[in-house]
């Protein structure tokens, strides 16, 4: 099992790093479009940990 150890205040800058990346390259409806398509997948992944959490480790 892969163990994610990182400093919060690292994570968070890494990720502020990426969005501010990605929305100087997109247009204003591929921005649009990215951060629906990329809320769905946070939301689908956590669906998915409940899910395994419910059944005991699941996979």
């Amino acid at each position: 099992m892969m163990e994610l150890s990182c400093d919060p205040l690292a994570l968070t800058t890494a990720v502020n790093t990426l969005a501010v990346s990605l929305a100087a390259r997109l247009n204003d409806e591929d921005l649009e479009l990215t951060a629906a398509l990329l809320v769905q997948l946070g939301e689908t992944l956590e669906t998915i940990s409940v899910q395994r959490r419910q059944t005991r480790g699941g996979r």
